[in-house]
């Protein structure tokens, strides 16, 4: 569903480069997901999902021009932090679930785990077995000093993910957001 010019997938070498540079961004496999690095054919999915109602807990709903500077945004970070959104596809049928994401936006005072599913993905898990597995790439492969996920108070299923996740709720706010710090495990290498 392209609908700007600077939507359209690239073609020729261009198409060529951007493969190269997603090939080599990290993959994690979980026991049904695969966590990528994002490519234009997933904008649609962030796009719907960060201009619907969903939105509102990630500064939304956005304009579909808000969407694709936040796609980018967060793209771009793999390039200049070594982190940033990867999109969660089904091991199997290579659907797109969501989004989980490494980064340190403008603003944010620390490095943040967050995360962004579909609503035909809730409840099936796959946030808690992606979003772990990209804390634990925060801690063991990245040595991050510190993770947090920014949450908005109303957000009741990220904040259930949040605990489930072992993360602890902080006093005090972020730009709206409650924080949830995610304790550095001693061991941990899954």
């Amino acid at each position: 569903m392209t609908t700007h010019p600077w939507e359209t997938p690239p073609q020729g070498q261009a198409a060529v480069a951007v493969e190269r540079i997603g090939q080599s961004l990290p993959k994690i496999a979980t026991e049904r997901c695969t966590m990528r690095g994002p490519y234009m054919e997933d904008f649609d999915v962030f796009a719907d999902l960060v201009m619907s109602d969903r939105g509102r807990y990630v500064s939304g709903p956005l304009t579909r021009e808000g969407a694709w500077d936040d796609f980018i945004q967060l793209t771009a970070s793999w390039i200049l932090r070594g982190a940033g959104l990867w999109t969660v596809e089904h091991q199997y049928d290579k659907r797109v679930l969501g989004f989980v994401l490494l980064g340190h936006e403008t603003g944010d005072p620390e490095p943040e785990l967050g995360f962004l599913f579909t609503e035909e993905a809730e409840g099936e898990g796959y946030a808690f077995e992606t979003a772990s597995r990209a804390r634990n790439n925060a801690w063991n492969a990245l040595s991050y000093d510190s993770l947090v996920s920014y949450i908005d108070p109303d957000n009741a299923r990220a904040i259930a993910l949040a605990k489930r996740l072992g993360a602890v709720k902080e006093d005090g706010m972020h730009d709206g957001c409650e924080i949830w710090r995610h304790p550095r495990p001693e061991y941990d290498y899954d």
